[in-house]
């Protein structure tokens, strides 16, 4: 089996590559916005804002994806100043709070995933090794 620092190891070089292509998506931004290419949100924006409005996740059951606070970003904070902007626009839409549930419907549904429990067709195929269904 694997043992815990391999399966960390490998948990930080998924975090560190999903942070850079953040960053690149972050970087292709209009720099003004607030949304991806300007004052209006466009197609870009409402395809990307489900999983983005969804992040906390991490935070909540794993070791945290790291995206940095405010002033925390480094040599990256104006990528990250940027992130911040968009997700703060895209989630203070009335469209997208109209179709996301509070955090805490979420809590015990990805808890199930967390716990890998979860006995939804994916989620067995995901354990199986064999992805999506």
């Amino acid at each position: 089996g694997e043992s815990e620092q391999q399966a960390k190891d490998g948990e930080n070089v998924v975090r560190e590559e999903f942070l850079g292509k953040l960053k690149e998506f972050t970087r292709e931004m209009d720099k003004e916005g607030p949304y991806f290419w300007g004052k209006e949100p466009k197609m870009v924006d409402f395809a990307i804002a489900p999983w983005a409005v969804r992040l906390w996740v991490f935070d909540h059951f794993k070791s945290g994806l790291g995206i940095p606070e405010e002033g925390q970003g480094g040599d990256d904070e104006g990528a990250w100043a940027r992130w911040r902007k968009w997700l703060s626009a895209i989630e203070e839409r009335d469209s997208v709070k109209a179709t996301t549930s509070e955090k805490q419907y979420f809590i015990p549904i990805y808890q199930r995933y967390a716990d890998n429990t979860a006995q939804s067709e994916l989620a067995k195929a995901t354990r199986s090794g064999r992805g999506v269904p």
